[in-house]
């Protein structure tokens, strides 16, 4: 007889909590208890090696803690990014964001948003080398790119981290290079290739479905000598989700705590922001793209990849400092 997987979800807190979670400044006294077929169920115990992974908290990567929440700033060195390809120099823009208060550059040649097309790795190389070997005496860098030898390639250069949005799915050989380097890589969830990947998306149950996806990525990259310890993971918004698909995980994204690695969270100006906010254009998204941010930092989501650094910087001080809770 096949036994059911249960889940559990730490319930965060506005303030307090018997348990820290992830070891960051969010607590929580309560659990989601998930099974598949099941309606979810409210506890307050959890098995002792699931307890531990949920409250520990997560060693630091390229010089950034985790107790507080990190910006991951966009640069895009491709002309044909959904947001603002083509529209800088990816070295100038790197540098403002720095200034804006970023703590480490996610620096990609190869746009994948919905419907694009891969491009040679010899050009995705020369669309990013320059800007990696001129920022990364800087501040971290990490490199978004499915492909072993652009990987490569970025890590000569002077990235620090890889960012696969294909989970090692795409090319198995980046694997090894990352084992072999021992930089940082994020696993992130992705259904389907760019080019199809928003051709009727179908899950079970999205939540446990990508749950579980990252689970095997995370077991698959552990076989091939990438300690967890150096492992981010992303439930990859927007990755072959519909608009429910993305707000099911949102409205539950402290589940992934589970998993014991940092979550990398990628919304920035998604189109479902848009839709859901009135806001045609990208550019215009980021009021959206703040509220999602903070709703996900207030679930213990570690880091935060975006395009407006000054912005989301300005909006989440103020949401810290009215959270302290301090008498005048």
């Amino acid at each position: 007889m096949e036994t059911r997987r249960i889940y559990y979800r730490p319930i965060p807190l506005n303030t307090g909590g018997r348990w820290p979670l992830a070891g960051g400044p969010v607590g929580f006294s309560q659990l989601e208890r998930l099974e598949r077929g099941r309606a979810p169920e409210i506890c307050d115990r959890v098995p002792a090696d699931i307890l531990e992974t949920l409250t520990a908290a997560r060693p630091p990567m390229m010089g950034m803690s985790f107790d507080r929440p990190r910006l991951m700033g966009i640069v895009n060195a491709t002309p044909d990014s959904f947001s603002d390809g083509g529209s800088y120099d990816p070295i100038r823009q790197g540098d403002a964001l720095i200034a804006a208060g970023a703590d480490i550059l996610d620096i990609g040649g190869e746009s994948t948003r919905p419907g694009a097309q891969e491009i040679p790795v010899e050009d995705e190389i020369a669309r990013i080398a320059p800007a990696i070997r001129e920022l990364s005496s800087r501040i971290p860098i990490s490199v978004d790119t499915r492909k072993s030898g652009v990987a490569a390639a970025a890590l000569g250069a002077g990235a620090s981290m890889v960012n696969d949005v294909s989970g090692f799915d795409f090319d198995p050989a980046l694997a090894s290079v990352i084992s072999e380097s021992g930089c940082p890589v994020c696993l992130m969830h992705a259904q389907g290739q760019p080019e199809t990947m928003q051709d009727n998306p179908r899950y079970d149950d999205v939540l446990l479905d990508v749950y579980d996806a990252l689970d095997a990525r995370l077991a698959r990259a552990e076989a091939a000598g990438i300690k967890r310890s150096r492992i981010f993971v992303d439930p990859g918004i927007g990755f072959g989700k519909t608009q429910d698909h993305n707000l099911a995980l949102l409205r539950r994204i402290s589940l992934f705590h589970g998993l014991g690695s940092p979550i990398l969270l990628g919304l920035s100006r998604k189109r479902f922001i848009g839709v859901i906010g009135g806001a045609e254009r990208p550019a215009d998204r980021m009021p959206g793209t703040l509220a999602l941010t903070l709703a996900a930092i207030a679930q213990g989501v570690q880091i935060h990849r975006v395009h407006d650094v000054a912005e989301i910087a300005q909006g989440l001080r103020l949401w810290q400092a009215v959270g302290q809770n301090t008498e005048a």
